[in-house]
């Protein structure tokens, strides 16, 4: 029996590696992918952390060939799901659709209809949650279970919506395929928590590594706003672009790129969640398109953007969680040429990431009033949006009023509204413990006296590599190597002139700090 199973992997190897050729046009699998595809193939549930632009797609795309049914991809962003249909209609596959929030019903109806035809579904977490989707989804054989940018599964994470929390059931009740998680950047702890909100058993896991060797990563201390504009402005006068400029707030986005448009005459533009969608998808086609050179966004920018020649991220305001960090600063030089990342900090930027975490959940005085509320009947969970907007018109924020939703969802019938509050208080407690923590080993990094890559690396503990050519400023990298008059000549003599001495010498202050 074993010979014939191994005789059957063989065969769905050889058809996977056909299909990787005459459908997407590859000659071989990237690092990774084949493991992924024959742990799917052999019907595991799969978690894979694989690096921004390393294939994740093709992960689940060929397998849908070899499977029998529909693959059903939980995707977080409209976006998102449109790149990846188009794409595969590229590839020439017509049996690929979506289904999220922004279609017209009549169109929705139609997807529907005809969902035994599909090979590949696209679909917003929100949209499986409603009954009617899942009792037409029930109706036909799912033959693989994807989570797309599966670190929103985590409740720690930045990207957390709680319709994520209810995959695990809703895919019991479809059959219970098998599954397949998928990110670029998860640590130890959230990938730990993805596994277990998804209910992965015996989870085949694909960690590959978090380091993009061609990004070269400085960090900048300045004394406040002013010097961080001005330093901003001499980078973008000389660096190469196209470039991401990431914020803390909306504010800021629209400050920076009037600042770059007034000042070094740029195609600038600002993208934030304040924005209506039918702009945010307009930016971010010139963005793509090559008609702006810069972008100025919140963190609202980047999940599944597949532009590979941006050459530049900044960092304005530093984000909450390493996590964050290396996911924002993966969008650069996705082709493998040489990109950069620049983080200015300054002491007053401390108050955004502290101010974001707070903002994360209710004051205790706010959350017992509400339940009072509830309990007397001022307010009312029959319509879930009714009362998000309810707590915010009352000053809470949204991401605090879907906590609280989600607290009391999870209550009994017969308990009083009153009775979760010291529960709902010890769970902030703890979450907010875990983000503090998360924030810590960021604030570190900005002032780590050590090799910037070497002190991430052990943050997910992985092992240093060898040193690439442009490291970290803690290396002895300079900006103005990356002038884009000359920077294919400083690329080539940087190579050339890297002695023997400098390569010995760097290994050796790495055996020094191991020692430590």
């Amino acid at each position: 029996m074993g010979s014939l199973n191994n005789l059957r992997e063989e065969d769905l190897l050889r058809e996977a590696k056909i299909i990787l050729k005459e459908k997407f046009g590859y000659h071989q699998f990237r690092s990774g992918q084949q493991k992924i595809i024959q742990d799917v193939l052999n019907g595991r549930d799969v978690f894979a952390m694989m690096p921004t632009g390393s294939g994740k797609s093709l992960c689940y795309q060929i397998p849908g060939y070899l499977l029998n049914g529909t693959v059903l991809i939980v995707s977080p962003l409209l976006s998102l799901m449109e790149d990846q249909i188009n794409a595969l209609r590229a590839a020439g596959e017509r049996h690929a659709r979506a289904l999220n929030g922004m279609m017209h019903a009549q169109e929705r109806i139609r997807v529907l209809r005809h969902l035994e035809e599909l090979r590949f579904l696209y679909i917003s977490p929100e949209m499986l949650c409603r009954s009617d989707i899942r009792e037409a989804l029930a109706k036909i054989t799912i033959s693989l279970f994807v989570v797309d940018e599966a670190h929103c599964v985590s409740q720690w994470g930045h990207e957390f919506r709680p319709d994520y929390l209810q995959l695990a059931r809703i895919r019991e009740q479809l059959g219970h395929p098998a599954c397949l998680a998928v990110t670029a950047t998860a640590d130890e702890r959230v990938r730990e928590d993805i596994i277990r909100s998804l209910e992965l058993h015996e989870v085949a896991q694909t960690i590959m590594s978090v380091d993009r060797t061609n990004i070269a990563l400085v960090v900048r201390n300045v004394s406040n706003d002013d010097e961080k504009m001005e330093q901003l402005c001499k980078l973008l006068r000389t660096t190469r672009l196209p470039g991401i400029v990431y914020c803390a707030s909306r504010d800021w986005t629209e400050r920076l790129a009037e600042l770059v448009r007034r000042q070094l005459g740029l195609r600038a533009a600002f993208y934030h969640g304040g924005m209506e969608s039918i702009d945010r998808r307009k930016i971010q086609n010139q963005f793509l398109d090559n008609q702006l050179d810069l972008l100025c966004c919140t963190n609202a920018f980047g999940m599944g953007i597949n532009k590979p020649d941006i050459r530049l991220v900044v960092h304005f305001h530093f984000p909450a969680t390493m996590n964050a960090y290396l996911q924002e600063i993966g969008r650069a030089s996705r082709d493998g040429q040489q990109g950069l990342a620049v983080l200015y900090y300054s002491p007053q930027d401390n108050q955004y990431p502290e101010g974001f975490i707070d903002s994360n959940f209710p004051e205790d005085a706010f959350l017992l009033h509400t339940l009072h509320e509830l309990d007397e009947g001022v307010l009312t969970i029959k319509n879930k949006d009714q009362f998000l907007n309810d707590l915010q018109e009352r000053g809470s924020s949204e991401t605090a009023a879907r906590f609280i939703y989600e607290r009391i969802r999870e209550k009994p019938a017969y308990q009083s509204f009153h009775s979760i509050f010291k529960r709902s208080k010890s769970m902030i407690e703890q979450r907010r413990r875990v983000l503090l923590n998360d924030l810590s080993i960021m604030k570190n990094y900005l002032t780590a006296t050590e090799c910037r890559r070497a002190y991430y690396l052990k943050v997910y503990h992985e092992d240093s590599h060898e040193k690439p050519v442009y490291c970290c400023d803690q290396c002895g990298i300079n900006l103005a190597d990356f002038d884009s008059v000359n920077f294919e000549d400083t690329v080539i003599n940087r190579k050339q002139l890297m002695s023997w001495e400098e390569r010995l010498s760097y290994i050796f202050k790495e055996s020094e700090r191991s020692k430590q």
